[in-house]
């Protein structure tokens, strides 16, 4: 039976008719939609765009949870086809918003939509809307237009911020509400960082918002996740109360995506009047541990812990994989497309990282022939960097990977061996630049380190297009291997002209040179002597993809002087 609306007296902000879901239409005009709009215009949509990246990866979850229980399903990859191939596969969600509108109110009086009606603290305190909303920097508000701190925003923007905080919310010391158990002096000690926090975030974005729904949207027969018969989302469960849910019922849950997606980490309740929200009340919610989830969170990937093993006394441990802010997404490719990296040489040992669940669901597509194997996906990777024993919000990484779905075929596992095998010449390539960096630092008596590290994030900067591009285009290749030896010889050309440019910026100590200590001894070394290491170097990593000589030396734009001292092919100086 349908939720009745509220009064007329009643402030109400239903988000299946009110605008407040940001999107990027395909012309790349933005726009504001509710609920509603947004699945009756997912194909004219091509993304949403949150308020920061991690409220767009909650925002998108939240509406896959949606598609889930309202389609109940997709029970099989059969389903899931018939879904593809119907431009009108999201018109149930209108009944299905419509039976459920009460609890999707935001300002409803006794079941308000993921909050507490009535939460309170001890002292009824009411605080900034800073708790919230993540895009002001603690302790750094002249980052922020909003400086010092929030005093009011509209319910549309309240609404994102809410289901943010559920997801990436820092974890700390927080005042205690009134009725929760786990309250001491008036305080809960830190429990942890919302569920997605803890996650590297990994998603499949097709060319549509409707195509990016879909590409996630696991069947429920996929190996290796879990979906209980009890899977439903927050507003189809009883409304929470000021604490945690009791430990019996947490310990059978998450039942499965749609209960995982929305899950209640959280106790919130938002303080508004007519004109919007100006503060709030915030709260532990229920706590969930993130080690060994990997059945049931398909939206990261995963490494296995030998540390968490010892400390837990467990034979098997995984711990989500979490993004690293200063290495381009393409450089963790292994990560995202090789489907189990074995632990050691010996085939019986656990994997040491298993791929995210839903790029494992797009390479069943690619393989049981659903999608063609040149249909591009992006693989977004979003996450959460926290500080200060995770009180803060240090940093949000956001990148992208695009390529054709041949890369995640299990019979085609030659493009996924390819691709990471060009992340391999270019990781050796820059560490060559990184070296010469270093050796032209040591000609002149300078610590290396500091040129070594800034050569290298110009190396892999200068091959990050390059790469994406040839990753996108790979898919298209009859024969992978022609193509890396494509991309090897580009490699060779930009790193040697990054090299060049070091050379020539050295200056005069670095051309007369001085003695140091190397792996054989004593050396003179000047720029002369460090090019011709360089070059060695680099065709160690990349020569063979040179027939010649000559070759070699016209992309490195130089000409070739013998090297006695060398076993390795004449090189370019």
């Amino acid at each position: 039976m349908p939720d009745e609306s509220p009064p007329s007296d009643v402030l109400s902000f239903d988000l299946t008719c009110q605008r407040w879901l940001p999107v990027q239409y395909l012309d790349g005009t933005p726009g504001l939609l509710s609920i509603r709009e947004v699945f009756e215009q997912a194909g004219q949509v091509r993304r949403l765009i949150g308020d920061v990246p991690t409220q767009e990866f909650a925002l998108l979850r939240l509406l896959l949870a949606m598609v889930h229980d309202a389609l109940q399903g997709p029970a099989d990859i059969d389903e899931w086809a018939d879904l593809w191939a119907d431009d009108d596969c999201f018109a149930p969600l209108s009944g299905y918003l419509e039976k459920h509108r009460g609890r999707l109110d935001l300002l409803h009086a006794t079941a308000p939509f993921f909050q507490v009606a009535g939460l309170r603290t001890g002292r009824d305190e009411v605080f900034d809307l800073n708790r919230i909303v993540a895009d002001v920097p603690n302790g750094e508000p002249f980052l922020s237009a909003r400086m010092p701190a929030v005093g009011r925003i509209g319910f549309a923007e309240a609404a994102r911020w809410l289901i943010h905080a559920h997801a990436y919310d820092t974890s700390g010391i927080k005042t205690g509400v009134a009725g929760d158990d786990r309250v001491k002096g008036g305080k809960v000690y830190p429990l942890g960082v919302g569920w997605a926090g803890n996650l590297g975030g990994v998603f499949a974005e097709g060319a549509t918002l409707r195509e990016t729904l879909l590409l996630n949207l696991i069947a429920a027969d996929t190996t290796d996740l879990h979906v209980g018969s009890d899977d439903r989302p927050a507003w189809r469960r009883e409304a929470c109360g000021p604490g945690a849910t009791a430990q019996a019922a947490l310990a059978q849950r998450p039942s499965g995506v749609r209960d995982l997606y929305t899950w209640q980490t959280r106790r919130l309740r938002l303080h508004f009047d007519a004109e919007g929200v100006h503060g709030v009340v915030l709260g532990y919610g229920d706590p969930l541990t993130p080690h060994n989830r990997h059945e049931s969170e398909p939206m990261t990937g995963w490494r296995r812990s030998q540390a968490q093993e010892k400390k837990r006394g467990e034979a098997l441990v995984y711990m989500p994989r979490e993004h690293d802010p200063a290495r381009q997404a393409w450089r963790g490719l292994a990560a995202l497309i090789a489907d189990r990296v074995p632990g050691t040489a010996q085939g019986s040992e656990p994997a040491a990282s298993l791929r995210p669940g839903v790029l494992r669901w797009v390479a069943r597509l690619a393989t049981e022939g659903v999608l063609p194997r040149r249909y591009l996906i992006r693989a977004r990777v979003v996450g959460a960097l926290y500080g200060t024993q995770q009180s803060v919000i240090d940093d949000i990484v956001d990148d992208q990977v695009a390529m054709a779905v041949v890369l995640l075929h299990r019979e085609h596992a030659n493009h996924a061996s390819v691709a990471i095998g060009a992340v391999t010449d270019a990781e050796a390539c820059v560490s060559a630049l990184g070296d010469l960096a270093g050796d032209l630092a040591r000609t002149a008596g300078r610590a290396p380190e500091p040129v070594r590290d800034a050569a290298r994030e110009a190396g892999f900067g200068a091959l990050d297009g390059p790469y994406r591009t040839w990753l996108a285009a790979l898919g298209e290749a009859e024969d992978p291997h022609e193509q890396r030896t494509v991309w090897q010889r580009d490699v060779y050309r930009i790193v040697s002209r990054l090299g060049r440019q070091l050379l020539t910026g050295a200056g005069d100590a670095a051309w007369e040179g001085r003695m140091v200590e190397s792996k054989k001894g004593s050396v003179w070394l000047n720029s002369s002597l460090a090019d011709r290491w360089f070059r060695g170097r680099l065709n160690t990593a990349v020569g063979a993809a040179f027939s010649s000589d000559a070759e070699a030396a016209d992309a490195a734009g130089g000409t070739y002087e013998s090297d006695s001292d060398s076993s390795s092919p004449k090189v370019p100086v």
